[in-house]
């Protein structure tokens, strides 16, 4: 496929009203022009995690010489993982800052976690948020903050302090009605307080696969004491909930951003606070590589997508609206799972609880990385 026949492709979805974030940042991919390209591609923003930073310096030597000079300097293991990642976030911020001002302030931004062990500690994440904006220093730069209600709460004031929020680990539809009222109270106190809302920006970070892997579990344990129609008519929902519930989330966030709420915070300069699908790479073979893509279109929202799925939907995706306001089939699809006994409500709060869990996970073993990276590497 050529160049243009790619930038064809992301240029439709971008003129379609979706824009593509990448869900992935390292050092070579900065230094060796691999995010400049994915730019000219038409990717507008990049989301990064625990996770992700993990895998970059445990899993490759990109990181071993820095970590080793930071070591020798008397940094520890979380000090040493401050300077890596703002240095990639600064440096990743700076390459998009173009399509930031380009769009004015709808795109261009790359967001960083702040640290998951803080996630049911309001104060201390608006403590540490309050440094990372200081250290960065860039405009279009979102912190990451976990929609519990801890998280709401810092969140909230942040964005009252004029600091751009990523509300991350959003699966129920509750969360994230919950997420969009707490952008908009913000907004308004920081009208209040005399700020500019064109200076704020906030998205809404909805997990989409992890909800299709758990409910398909829980549907291959209820078919295996089903027969004939019953077993048929449940094994149909398969590699449904995920969708039908961003489909969900989807109408509410029409609704709440086309009420005179916000409208008259508009006129004031405040951009909507997107939708944004993350955890889109498919987990089931059996399912399309791109499926929580194509089947998660939708006008004014954004898409994460690590590289092997931006590649895949160059390679074969199609742009056609695929998200409307009339939720009805989603509600359908969530009374079918209902009548065989499976709650997605409630599997969306365990999915919440995992989600910190996992995030603290991934920051302790990224720490750990590090320490043991400090061990083996020696700097003359």
């Amino acid at each position: 496929m050529s160049i243009a026949e790619k930038e064809s492709r992301v240029k439709k979805l971008h003129e379609f009203g979706q824009s593509i974030w990448l869900d992935n940042i390292s050092r070579p991919i900065i230094d060796s022009g691999q995010l400049n390209r994915l730019i000219d591609l038409g990717v507008s923003g990049v989301t990064s995690n625990p996770s992700i930073f993990d895998k970059a310096i445990s899993e490759s030597s990109d990181y071993d010489e820095k970590i080793g000079e930071l070591k020798d300097k008397g940094l520890k293991a979380f000090e040493i993982y401050d300077e890596l990642t703002v240095k990639d976030i600064k440096d990743a911020a700076d390459l998009f800052l173009p399509v930031f001002k380009r769009t004015g302030g709808q795109d261009g931004y790359v967001s960083l976690e702040v640290d998951p062990l803080l996630a049911h500690k309001a104060e201390e994440t608006i403590s540490e948020a309050q440094r990372l904006h200081k250290k960065v220093d860039r405009i279009n730069v979102m912190l990451k903050v976990p929609a519990t209600d801890e998280g709401l709460e810092a969140g909230f004031r942040l964005l009252t302090q004029g600091i751009n929020v990523n509300f991350t680990l959003i699966f129920s539809l509750e969360q994230y009605v919950k997420t969009a009222d707490t952008f908009i109270k913000a907004a308004k106190e920081f009208l209040k307080r005399g700020g500019d809302l064109k200076d704020i920006a906030s998205v809404a970070s909805v997990f989409v696969s992890r909800i299709d892997s758990i409910v398909d579990k829980a549907i291959d344990e209820k078919a295996a004491g089903l027969n004939g129609k019953e077993k048929n008519a449940i094994q149909r929902l398969k590699g449904k909930s995920a969708v039908a519930n961003s489909a969900l989330i989807f109408a509410e966030y029409s609704r709440i951003f086309s009420e005179r709420e916000f409208i008259n915070l508009e006129k004031n300069g405040l951009k909507r606070q997107r939708a944004l699908w993350a955890s889109t790479s498919t987990k089931n073979p059996a399912y399309s590589d791109i499926k929580y893509v194509t089947e998660l279109i939708g006008k004014g929202t954004i898409n994460t997508m690590p590289q092997p799925t931006i590649d895949a939907f160059i390679d074969h995706g199609v742009v056609e609206n695929a998200l409307g306001s009339d939720a009805a089939k989603a509600r359908a699809i969530f009374d079918s799972l209902s009548n065989f006994g499976i709650n997605v409500n409630s599997i969306c709060n365990d999915l919440l609880k995992d989600g910190v869990s996992a995030f603290e996970k991934s920051f302790k073993s990224l720490l750990n990385s590090i320490v043991l990276k400090g061990e083996k590497i020696k700097i003359s």
